[in-house]
């Protein structure tokens, strides 16, 4: 065994429905499906059309396996995971029990994905708080800068942990650090992360933790993840579900109202959450990411990444130091800005790659190849020929 992550874990392209004419380097735009997530989303359709085999305890049992699995890859407790829809739905749970007050700041990076910077939006204009976004810094290090913006006015700071355009690094366990220091509140959102880029809750210690299931985590779209501390669980949720309740198990007796939750994070799963198809889904997915580890993925990844880099360097083509992106991520930026025709170049050769803000984002996962890399390279030194 080689020092190389490719070689630790073999390439994992017979897992997916990838034909070899198709070089996908866009997991970070939305991951393909394992066959072994579609055979689960398969039975999970077929459950339904026979709904006399569905027993009650199906309920809870799928969700309680997903809730536990999501918890080892975020090195966190289960008890502080729920089932949610989307990031956003993540990060409203989280808004509606943070406290704000006036003349505080909320901190989050220029440029920041949408999800976690329209719900601060909101929070400041309903409390007379600040949002200050901090600027993309020169040298790409993105941990000093968030470090210098972080002052006792600032209660609040929402940040990533890498960003979404070109995988710029944050120093999360630092951060993580001053807040505690001047008792601002962490909320993470992992969506272009999670499953990809080692991360230790109890190293960190965020307030609450999000992730979209459709990127890293290899899942179905419409199912992710929160993760929230102990001393917030017993917040108040968006929504009021029966699953929610205390006795929700108890199918004959959930007239009996109760005004009491089940404990830990749970009160905040989405209604519905028991999702018979998407559910299995995502368990499939995240027992697969478990089963490789992601060190292990993290490290196969970014000796992928690293490569490209360096020959991209020598046609020209710039990105971050590699200890200041993450590893699963590469953004390449051209000498005289991106070319027009660049995105048909790419598409006409079955090359699928990101353009986000002025970067070329090239994201790959265990399925991509060699000659993947070669044919995304080979288009790019006839543009800058």
């Amino acid at each position: 065994m080689t020092k190389d992550g490719l070689a630790r874990i073999p390439n994992q392209r017979h897992l997916f429905d990838i034909p070899a004419e198709v070089a996908y380097f866009n997991c970070a735009y939305m991951a393909p499906l394992m066959h072994r997530v579609l055979e689960a989303g398969d039975r999970g359709v077929r459950s339904k059309a026979r709904p006399w085999t569905i027993a009650s305890d199906d309920f809870f049992a799928g969700m309680e396996r997903a809730r536990d699995l999501f918890s080892q890859i975020i090195g966190a407790d289960a008890e502080g995971v729920a089932l949610v829809p989307s990031a956003s739905y993540g990060l409203s749970c989280a808004a509606r029990n943070i406290v704000v007050t006036p003349g505080d700041r909320i901190l989050v990076l220029a440029e920041q994905f949408p999800s976690n910077v329209y719900a601060w939006r909101e929070t400041a204009r309903m409390h007379g708080a600040t949002l200050v976004a901090v600027d993309r810094p020169p040298d790409d290090d993105w941990s000093r800068a968030v470090l210098a913006a972080i002052d006792e006015r600032v209660s609040l700071v929402a940040l990533p942990q890498c960003h979404w355009t070109d995988g710029g690094l944050l120093d999360l366990v630092r951060i993580g650090t001053r807040c505690r220091e001047v008792g601002a509140t962490l909320v993470l959102d992992l969506t272009q992360s999670a499953g990809a880029l080692s991360f230790n809750a109890a190293e960190v210690q965020p307030d609450y933790l999000v992730s979209a299931g459709y990127k890293w985590l290899l899942g179905p779209y419409s199912l992710g993840f929160l993760w929230m501390a102990p001393e917030h669980r017993d917040g108040r949720p968006i929504e009021y579900n029966w699953m929610g309740r205390a006795g929700a198990d108890n199918f004959a007796r959930l007239v009996d109202y109760r005004d009491d939750y089940r404990p830990g994070a749970r009160r905040f799963d989405v209604g519905e959450g028991a999702n018979f198809v998407l559910v299995p889904m995502i368990t499939a997915a995240l027992e697969q990411i478990l089963s490789w580890g992601v060190e292990g993925i993290e490290t196969a990844i970014g000796a992928r990444t690293g490569r490209i880099a360096e020959r991209a360097a020598s046609l020209g083509l710039r990105s971050a130091p590699a200890a200041l992106r993450a590893a699963h991520f590469l953004g390449l930026h051209f000498p005289g800005g991106l070319p027009d025709e660049l995105p048909a170049a790419l598409a006409a050769e079955n090359i699928h790659v990101s353009v986000r803000g002025t970067s070329l984002r090239v994201t790959p996962h265990l399925y991509n190849t060699d000659e993947d890399v070669d044919r995304l390279l080979a288009v790019l030194e006839r543009l800058l020929d």
